[in-house]
């Protein structure tokens, strides 16, 4: 589908360009075998001056990415850890009970609400994801497997299902159709319930040079500018932003019908207008950077396979399609992509032709370098691989500079030729 040149946000037609990436794979269509094609579609960034929302041009139908969805949120002990203190925060701070009901909106294996489900807090998931969706089911969180948005939720309203907190992490920037998601959540939250929304936060993405969370399931990245725009026109409004480490740096943004906000969203928004985030100009030079970093991690592989090195992957994430395919990396820098997911296990990355393998393998046959595609998950996979590690194996993570970890003391960053990452 196409934008037809509109802002996905405000409708805006003055869109202006900040990043192509050219053709890219679908960063979850992961091949069968070494030969299987799989399809390529533009991937484009560009800023709307209206309302500062950053978004990619043009994304295939979300039934292409979302239906057959081989994530799995569970595989991190990072991503359940963050979610538990969550859940666990708001049934202290909402006195969530047996009377309540919590709304997951891409709720994928049951992750988070498995744990209000603990509690005795009634729960309904909404996923399109056939396999997370009856993994969810399986551990008894209630699932609806569709895809959410005004009409779905004018149907749960009159089934006299309402919100007295809805959840929603790192699915609004998956929206073809922002102005009707929020539309429902808008429909479906109780008089006085809130929403909670999770997204990664573009200043992140842009100062530290994340352009691998760029893909054709993100199809927008937003500000607290931008977000405060977008829920305004449906009656909500930005009561508290917090910002996260998690994913290379989060928002979490709880909205409701209460129009006054606290000081956090004042603070994001004088923050964001002083960084110049709501102007072009903030953008301008992130394809020079982007390129700057792509050449210097295919540089540095090159150079050690040269040598003689044995190098692999690890993390057969979405972001590390777009690494290996941004920087031109494929089985003749990497042997393998080693992964926990074992429904990724057996297949191959897309674009790039490297079969993904199970994490025992760095162990079986101890390459000398191993590149960190899941760089988000840092510090769980290196805890994970310190055996690796004290073998004498090394890491190398690539946002936002490629920098060397497990050289005994201390990391050491590549060289940047302009001084910067």
């Amino acid at each position: 589908m196409s934008t037809d040149g509109t802002c996905r946000g405000c409708s805006g037609r003055t869109l202006l360009p900040v990043l192509s990436l050219g053709l890219m794979p679908l960063t979850d269509d992961y091949p069968g075998s070494a030969d299987e094609q799989e399809g390529r579609y533009p991937l484009d960034v560009a800023f709307c001056p209206d309302c500062s929302l950053l978004q990619i041009l043009e994304a295939p139908p979300p039934e292409a990415i979302f239906v057959d969805y081989s994530y799995y949120s569970s595989v991190s002990a990072t991503l359940l850890r963050h979610s538990r203190e969550h859940a666990l925060e708001l049934i202290a701070s909402r006195g969530l009970g047996p009377g309540s009901l919590v709304v997951e909106v891409a709720s994928n294996d049951g992750y988070l609400l498995r744990n209000f489900v603990e509690a005795g807090v009634p729960v309904l998931g909404i996923d399109p994801a056939r396999g997370p969706a009856a993994a969810a089911e399986a551990i008894g969180v209630p699932t609806l497997q569709t895809f959410f948005g005004a009409e779905s939720a004018r149907a749960l309203r009159s089934e006299g299902r309402r919100a007295d907190v809805l959840i929603a992490k790192n699915v609004l920037a998956h929206v073809p159709e922002l102005n009707g998601f929020v539309e429902g959540v808008a429909t479906i939250l109780s008089e006085t319930g809130i929403a909670e929304f999770e997204v990664p936060y573009v200043r992140d993405m842009i100062d530290q040079l994340e352009f691998d969370t760029i893909y054709h399931e993100h199809l927008c990245y937003f500000s607290v500018t931008s977000l405060r725009s977008l829920f305004a026109r449906h009656g909500l409004a930005v009561q508290r932003v917090r910002h996260l480490p998690i994913h290379g740096g989060s928002l979490r943004i709880t909205v409701g019908r209460a129009a006054e906000g606290d000081e956090s969203v004042r603070r994001f928004l004088d923050a964001e207008s002083a960084a110049g985030i709501t102007g072009f100009g903030y953008y301008r030079d992130f394809a020079d950077r982007v390129s700057e970093v792509c050449r210097a991690v295919r540089s540095k592989l090159s150079e050690l396979k040269g040598a003689g090195h044995r190098l692999a992957g690890y993390g057969a994430a979405a972001k590390g399609t777009i690494l290996l395919n941004a920087a031109r990396l494929g089985p003749d820098i990497l042997d393998y992509v080693a992964d926990k997911s074992p429904h990724k296990q057996g297949r191959w990355m897309p674009g790039a032709r490297i079969p993904i393998v199970g994490p025992e393998r760095l162990l079986q046959d101890r390459p000398d370098y191993v590149l960190l595609l899941a760089w988000n998950f840092r510090n769980e996979i290196l805890m994970e691989q310190q055996a690796y590690l004290d073998g004498g194996g090394r890491f190398i993570v690539p946002i936002p500079w490629p920098v060397v970890v497990g050289e005994p003391g201390h990391e050491r960053a590549i060289d940047s030729p302009s001084g910067r990452p």
